[in-house]
């Protein structure tokens, strides 16, 4: 195996319209935790107990996390829950865009939306 000088994924920087509702949102509706919000500005957010990190950085034209596959939004950043079906339903009672579970070989996913429009992915 080839060596690499890179050890794992530190964050991801996703646009937001409105960094203090987002941030809101992906603390209340999703349950991660809010780090802080940096006078550059821009909002740090921390998944469970692991160094991984979601950036929410404030933007003010059109631009998504997601990128588009034959003009249809594809999502590019996949979170895992071991309770999908609940996690589906508490986003549905939270007026979250959520589209049905789907299952490919024995794999079960959905995709939802945040505020701002990104597309993104649970499965398990």
């Amino acid at each position: 195996m080839k060596k690499t000088f890179i050890e794992q994924v530190h964050y991801i920087r996703i646009p937001v319209r409105d960094l203090d509702q987002s941030a809101k949102w992906y603390e209340e509706v999703l349950g991660l935790q809010l780090l802080t919000i940096t006078d550059d500005p821009f909002a740090i957010i921390k998944v469970n107990d692991g160094p991984f990190l979601v950036i929410l950085v404030p933007i003010d034209d059109e631009t998504y996390a997601h990128f588009t596959v034959n003009g249809e939004p594809a999502f590019s950043i996949g979170f895992t829950s071991p309770e999908l079906i609940k996690f589906h339903q508490h986003l549905i009672d939270n007026g979250v865009k959520v589209e049905d579970i789907k299952e490919d070989n024995g794999h079960a996913y959905f995709h939802f939306f945040d505020p701002s429009g990104n597309k993104l992915q649970v499965h398990w």
